[in-house]
C-alpha cells in the first residue's frame, strides 16, 4: 500500500513594503524651492528687476547730480527729489519684472499641464498655493532689498554735496529701503495669486499691469474730491507710502500703507484660495 504524499500549497510572497511619505510643509517648501529655480525664467526676471533698480536708481542720481552742477533747471518734484527718492527710483520698473514673475510661477504650470502633478502630490492643494507665494515672495523680498541698498549706497555717493544727499543713519532712510523690498516682495505674491486665480499667464500679467499702473491713472480724471478719497487706498499708491521718505495729507503713513497693502495682497491669495478649491485643473 503506497501513501499518497499532498504538498502544502506555498503561502504567496508577501510584497515588499513601500516606504511611507508624508506630505508635510517642509517637504511641499522645499518642493516649490526647486521647481522655481530649475526655471531659466527665474534667473532672467530676477536679474532684469535687479538690473532694473540699480539702473534706474543710479541714472536719476546721476542726472539729478549733472543738473545741479550745471545750473539746469528742474521741475519741482525732481528739484526736491532726495537720495532715497533717486535710488528708489527704479522701483516702478523692478515691480513689473517681479510680478510678472510670480505670475510665471503658478500660471505657468497651468499652462503647462504640470499643475496636475503637483496637485496629485499635494491633495490638499491649499499648502501648494501657501508655499508657491511663500518661496517666491521670500526670493523678491531678498532680491529687491539687495537691490535698494545696492542703489543706495552707490547713489548717495554721486549726489554727495548736493541739496538731495542723504546718508544711512538719517531718519527714515532704513525704514524707507526696507519698505522698498517688503513692497516688492509683496508685488511678487500678488503676481503670484493672480497667476492662480487667473490661470492665466497673459491674464495675470493684464491684470497686474493694469493694478499697478492704468488704474491710478484712470483714477486722476476723476473730481479732484474722489481722488482725494480713493487714489490713496490703491494697491500702488498704498504700497509707495511704505517706503516713502516724507508724506503730506494726500498720502498714507507708512504703517498704514503697509496694512492697506497687506489687505489688497490678502483678497488677492483669497480669490486664488478659493478657487483652487472650488474649481477642477
Amino acid at each position: 500500500m503506497s501513501a499518497l504524499t499532498t504538498a502544502e500549497p506555498e503561502a504567496p510572497a508577501s510584497a515588499p513594503a513601500r516606504p511611507a511619505y508624508r506630505v508635510t510643509g517642509r517637504r511641499v517648501l522645499s518642493s516649490e524651492w526647486s521647481k522655481l529655480w530649475t526655471l531659466r525664467s527665474t534667473w532672467i526676471t530676477l536679474g532684469l528687476a535687479l538690473l532694473f533698480l540699480v539702473a534706474f536708481g543710479l541714472i536719476a542720481s546721476a542726472r539729478y547730480k549733472s543738473n545741479i552742477d550745471s545750473g539746469h533747471h528742474m521741475d519741482g518734484d525732481f528739484a526736491h527729489s532726495t537720495a532715497v527718492s533717486l535710488s528708489l527710483f527704479g522701483t516702478h520698473f523692478a515691480q513689473l519684472a517681479l510680478g510678472v514673475l510670480g505670475v510665471l510661477v503658478t500660471a505657468g504650470e497651468y499652462s503647462t499641464g504640470m499643475i496636475r502633478s503637483t496637485l496629485a502630490a499635494v491633495p490638499r492643494r491649499l499648502p501648494v498655493l501657501w508655499s508657491k507665494a511663500a518661496v517666491y515672495g521670500l526670493v523678491a523680498l531678498v532680491v529687491a532689498t539687495l537691490g535698494a541698498f545696492v542703489t543706495f549706497g552707490i547713489g548717495s555717493q554721486i549726489v554727495s554735496g548736493t541739496p538731495a544727499a542723504l546718508g544711512l543713519s538719517h531718519a527714515g532712510v532704513l525704514r524707507s529701503l526696507l519698505g522698498a523690498g517688503l513692497y516688492l516682495g509683496l508685488v511678487g505674491v500678488i503676481g503670484t495669486a493672480l497667476g492662480a486665480l487667473l490661470r492665466s499667464v497673459a491674464g495675470g500679467i493684464s491684470v497686474l499691469v493694469a493694478t499697478l499702473m492704468l488704474i491710478p491713472g484712470l483714477i486722476s480724471l476723476l473730481p479732484s474730491s474722489w481722488q482725494d478719497n480713493i487714489s490713496p487706498y490703491l494697491p500702488s499708491n498704498a504700497g509707495e507710502s511704505i517706503f516713502a521718505l516724507t508724506h503730506d495729507s494726500t498720502t498714507l503713513s507708512p504703517t498704514a500703507g503697509l496694512l492697506v497693502f497687506l489687505g489688497w495682497t490678502a483678497l488677492a491669495l483669497a480669490g486664488a484660495a478659493y478657487r483652487l478649491v472650488r474649481s477642477d485643473v
